[in-house]
């Protein structure tokens, strides 16, 4: 099992090699996996984790809802509504899939956008958290702002964790959540897990394990 320290120890050598930028970076972890068979469904997984600590940088998210229109504008958050998603293209699909990183959608609305966005968004590990008439948008918002999007095709798990401008200790824990999960996912648990990495955007990879 990684410990704090070690995630603390890469996190310093990643920064010591990393030129100092005109803008905030973002840091990036790394898994890569060994002694897993992805060409079998049963090994493959996604899924969203809600990390302890928001990433810094700002999530695209994506409401799809007929009853918090105006609450999603006032927000200031893309939204779709039901008469929309029904006319989508699959082109326009693809392009929403890509554009946004995480995805609500009203309950009521979940079948349609499990057939017109599902085949999309599927694969990408981006199916909407559903939510029921009324909800707290502005709390799933900020949830949405702390989600990390898994989906394992490959035998390399890459995302970012948190900015530069954040403490080592909130980077810590966003990598440890990342870590338990995905450990609890593989077969073999932490057994399958080959390395891990952390980098920042224009920096060098730096070895946790």
């Amino acid at each position: 099992m990684i410990e704090e320290k070690e995630i603390m120890e890469a996190l310093k050598t990643a920064r010591e090699k990393s030129k100092k930028r005109k803008f905030t970076q973002t840091w990036d972890l790394i898994i890569n996996l060994k002694n897993i068979d992805l060409s079998k469904p049963e090994n493959r997984f996604s899924g969203s984790i809600i990390l302890p600590n928001k990433k810094g940088k700002k999530s695209k998210i994506c409401v799809i809802t007929n009853s918090l229109v105006n609450e999603a504008k006032k927000l200031g958050i893309k939204t779709i509504t039901r008469d929309e998603l029904k006319k989508m293209t699959k082109k326009e699909a693809k392009k929403i899939a890509d554009e946004y990183d995480y995805f609500l959608g009203e309950a009521s609305l979940m079948p349609d956008i499990g057939r017109i966005l599902g085949p999309v968004l599927g694969p990408r590990g981006k199916m909407p958290k559903p939510f029921p008439p009324g909800a707290n948008l502005k709390s799933l918002i900020e949830s949405g702002s702390k989600t990390f999007n898994i989906n394992v095709k490959t035998p390399v798990i890459q995302g970012a964790i948190g900015s530069e401008d954040m403490k080592d200790e909130e980077l810590t824990e966003n990598i440890m959540s990342v870590l338990n999960f995905v450990e609890s996912k593989l077969p073999k648990g932490k057994q399958q897990i080959k390395d891990v990495y952390v980098k920042l955007t224009m920096g060098s990879p730096a070895k946790v394990k």
